[in-house]
This record gives structure tokens, sequence and C-alpha cells, in this order.
């Protein structure tokens, strides 16, 4: 029996602002440190985060939204994740046991209300056995870095993170078929409101780069373009990708395995472009008439290019279409990092939200000309 169409709870969306907490704590533990080392300790924060996210996302989709069991669960995991929130911009540093025995027992909270699920006859036992074991070794492995030196704690988290993602990506992929039934209202929806809210952190980072600063004509207009540039980053997933994707998913032949792939690991990516392009339009809003450093710029740049080689991916792996459009507009965005070094800060989103307003607008006239669907 097919399972029954539901949209996102409240209680749902409780845990999402909570979960978007820690995601954009991110945003602090980057600013921090704008260097190359800072980039990649950032992103394999936000990818643990992300992980735990998109875990419960499909546990939650396979059990009564009403359950007061379900409720209770959430509550506590909230709790956890708050936590470890807090400890996240000192993740690597004084907070790292705190950050990662908060978070692990999140994850075992996960496995919990999984195993509960299969009981119920919602989900297959062995499939949530198969990742369990990896789940379990890779907060093992996290633990267990928190309490040594660098590089051996980033080593070991990275190592945490693999194993993590490879339960279910390599390691259980065919018993992963028959995990569940997908409610693909509520999955999709759940995701589409997750980068929703991810968007949102970047206005408010617009507003925190403004925060006393005289409003005079030249910060106006930065803030204003990195807000066009916020527009254009959700008109590019919204406009028609999301719902077509959606409708895919609905008739997909293989639900779960495509929902994994162009949802759980492929939005990694567009919710990591989005949180570092909130750092760089925050440094572009601070500083509006001077050059920004490189990592202010990598940040700006870079974050857009991520997210749209993100949303190319999942584009063709949902719709089942490529255009060039979104490789060579990030390709672009890169090119302008690299030139723009001594440009103001508000020329360098002039360019970079005509070059996404350029893309918005093209794809929105190809997709309205005659034949000018997915291709």
């Amino acid at each position: 029996m097919p399972a029954v169409e539901r949209r996102t709870g409240p209680v749902e969306l409780l845990w999402d602002l909570v979960f978007v907490f820690a995601v954009t704590r991110v945003t602090t533990l980057l600013a921090a440190d704008l260097s190359w080392a800072g980039f990649g300790r950032s992103l394999l924060v936000l990818a643990l985060v992300w992980w735990a996210w998109s875990a419960f996302v499909w546990a939650t989709n396979a059990e009564d939204p009403d359950a007061l069991r379900l409720r209770a669960l959430l509550f506590v995991g909230m709790v956890l994740i708050f936590v470890a929130g807090l400890a996240l911009p000192q993740a690597f540093g004084a907070d790292a046991t705190l950050f990662t025995v908060s978070y692990a027992l999140v994850r075992l909270l996960h496995l919990a209300l999984y195993a509960d699920v299969s009981r119920r006859g919602n989900a297959s036992l062995p499939a949530i056995a198969g990742f369990a074991l990896t789940t379990v070794g890779g907060m093992a492995l996290l633990v267990a870095g928190s309490f040594l030196d660098e590089p051996w704690r980033v080593v070991l988290w990275l190592a945490a993170a693999a194993l993590d993602y490879a339960g279910p990506a390599w390691l259980t992929r065919e018993r992963l078929r028959g995990l569940q039934e997908v409610v693909v209202s509520h999955f999709a929806e759940r995701y589409g409101l997750f980068v929703i809210i991810c968007l949102g952190e970047s206005v408010i980072s617009i507003g925190a780069g403004a925060s006393g600063r005289p409003l005079d004509a030249a910060l106006i207009a930065a803030a204003c373009l990195s807000l066009l540039l916020t527009i254009g980053l959700w008109w590019i997933y919204f406009d028609r990708t999301a719902g077509r994707a959606e409708e895919r998913l609905r008739r997909h032949h293989d639900p779960v395995l495509a929902a994994a792939d162009a949802y759980s690991y492929l939005h990694l990516l567009i919710v990591g472009g989005i949180i570092v392009f909130a750092v760089g339009a925050r440094e572009t809003v601070a500083h509006t008439t001077e050059p920004l450093a490189s990592g202010e710029r990598l940040a700006l740049c870079g974050g857009v290019a991520l997210y749209l080689v993100g949303h190319a991916a999942f584009r063709l792996r949902m719709v089942g279409a490529f255009r060039w459009g979104r490789p060579a507009a990030a390709a672009l965005a890169l090119v302008l990092f690299a030139v723009s070094g001594s440009l103001d800060a508000w020329l360098v989103a002039l360019v970079l939200t005509a070059l996404v307003g350029t893309l918005a607008v093209a794809e929105w006239v190809a997709e309205r000309e005659p034949g000018g669907g997915p291709r």
C-alpha cells in the first residue's frame, strides 16, 4: 500500500529551527578563520550536523507525526543539538568533547527512533541495522578524536564522517532500497523548508554586516545587492526544479535511493553553499567601499558557486536534465573571485548579482519556450 501523503507538522518545524541554529553557528566558526583550513573545518562540522538532521527526516517520514513518543524524542534531541550548537564555534578548541558527545547522543537517539519505527512495521530492521554499525563506529571515532590535538583530531573526525556517510551510500545500498515507503510530499517539503530557513540566515547575516554602520547610499546598495543575490538563489531552487523533483520522486521506480542521493547527499552542497555565502554577504556589507580579503571573496563567490554546482547535480539526479547554465555560472563566479581582488566589495556583489540574475532569467525564458522542458 502506498504511503499516505502528509505535510510537515508543527513539532517538525520547531525541530528544524533548533537544527538551523546549529547549522548557522557554522558561520561563526567560519567567520573566525577565513583560511583554507578554516573552510575545511567549517564544512566538516556542517557535514556532521547536516547528516544528523537528514537522518531524522527519514525516521520521522516513517513515523506517526502525532505520536507522543515522537514528540518526546524530538524534544530531547532539540536540547542535545542546541547544546552541540552552543559548543560548535569552539568545536576544534575547548568545547570539542562537549560538541562530539552531545552530537553523538543525537545520532544514537535517531537510531532508537528508527528501531521503534521498524518495530511498528514502518521500516526495515535489516537496513537500519546495516547503517547503525557504521553510525556507532563513526560516533566512537568522533568522540575519541575530541581528546586528541590537531591534526589527529581532524583525521579522526574526517574518518568518522566518511564512515557515517558511507553506511547508507555504499555499504548497505542494496538493503536501503527496502528501507521504507517514502511519503513524498512530507519528504520534499522538509528539505525545501530547510533551504528557505538557511536562506533566511543569509538575510540575517546581511543585517549583521550593516549593524552599527551609518546608513549611507553605499551601505544600502551593498545590502540590497546581497539581498537580491539571496532572492536569486531562492528563485533557482524553487521556480521550477523543486516542484518537478517532487513529482519525479513520486513516480520514481527506486524512490528510496533517489531520495537518498538527491536530498540527503546532494543537498549538503546546496546548504553548504548558502551558509558559506552568508558569511561572504556579511563581510560584503561590512566592507562596502573596500576591497575584500581573499577569504571574504571566496566565501561570497565560492558559496554561490558551490550552491549552483549542488543544484545542477540535484536537478540532474531527480529531473534527469542537464544544462550548462549553472555549471558555467559557477565557473564564472570562481573567475570573479580570482580577478576581483582590487574591486570594492559592492562592485563584486554587483557583478555576482548580475551573473545570478542573468542565469535565473535565462532559465525562466528557456522553461517557457515551446519544448523548453527538461532536456
